[in-house]
């Protein structure tokens, strides 16, 4: 029992090790480095590490979605064009964002 015990706690560090690993070089890629478009891969996990793991890639790719498609049309209005719009899904603070920018183009 204790070598069984031994053997799952040293499974659930090396995945919550996997798992802070990959969040910090998310979190570094995104907030200091201006990377998006990351996505963080834990191999073997399941449960609540998977659901983890989900929710932060989940975050990243709405993230990426929303940036490049404000970034497309502010692009777009710098250049003249006054036709596009952001279409993605928002909410809070990036949704002011995208408002304001379509209410500028309007």
């Amino acid at each position: 029992e204790m070598l069984e015990l031994k053997n799952t706690v040293n499974t659930m560090v090396a995945q919550l090790s996997s798992f802070a690993d990959q969040v910090t070089r998310m979190a570094r890629d995104v907030g200091t480095e201006g990377r998006l478009g990351g996505q963080a891969r834990v191999d073997g996990v399941s449960g609540t590490w998977k659901e983890l793991t989900d929710s932060v890639n989940f975050m990243a790719g709405n993230l990426t979605s929303q940036v490049r498609q404000i970034a497309q049309v502010t692009t777009a209005v710098a250049r003249g064009d006054l036709s596009q719009k952001i279409d993605v899904d928002a909410r809070g603070e990036i949704l002011e964002l995208k408002n304001t920018i379509n209410t500028m183009v309007d």
